[in-house]
């Protein structure tokens, strides 16, 4: 193999490479972001049991959808306040106002993004699709506690109102099931 033919061997490879970082890139973010709380991303819990104490916080909530997504997306209530520990639940309405069936999926957020690590989510549509029929409306449930450890946090102390943002985005693959 010649030297020319070695080089272009070796960019095309390193490019190869590249390509697979970048693909797996966004999937292996989420995962960090999920597990750490990283970037304002609340966790996934179990439903373990965790002590409720009397101490409480206003949790807000936000939607949104990005640009060309033809849904109306909005939270049923604005703020809750809630109780640390004690187990939550808060319902979003999605409506498809295009002629045409839907897959959705959302994302969600946390400000301060101190208080992502306290937020954990047992039930949520998040990162699931959601088939809408054309004109078709969705209760969409979150439940959710915020953990009493947030309490004896030093970096939380002042934190007194924890707003969760979700956006919808149509999905990649627009499948043709059914509603879910």
């Amino acid at each position: 193999m010649t030297g020319k033919a070695r080089t272009v061997l070796v960019a095309f490879a390193v490019m190869a490479v590249m390509a697979g970082l970048v693909a797996a890139s966004v999937p292996l973010y989420s995962l960090f972001c999920r597990v750490t709380g990283f970037g304002g991303t609340p966790r996934i819990a179990d439903g373990a049991h965790v002590p409720v104490r009397a101490r409480t916080m206003v949790v807000r909530f936000d939607a949104s959808v990005m640009k060309g997504m033809p849904w109306r997306f909005a939270p049923r209530q604005i703020s809750m306040k809630i109780r640390l520990g004690e187990p939550n639940l808060a319902y979003f309405t999605a409506e498809n106002l295009s002629d045409q069936p839907l897959v959705g999926t959302a994302t969600f957020n946390v400000t301060p993004m101190k208080a992502a690590p306290y937020i954990n989510k047992i039930q949520c549509f998040c990162f699931t699709e959601q088939h809408l029929e054309p004109g078709q409306k969705a209760e969409l449930p979150v439940t959710f506690y915020v953990d009493p450890a947030i309490a004896d946090d030093p970096n939380t102390n002042e934190v007194k109102t924890i707003t969760l943002s979700y956006t919808f985005f149509k999905a990649k693959q627009q499948s043709s099931e059914g509603p879910s």
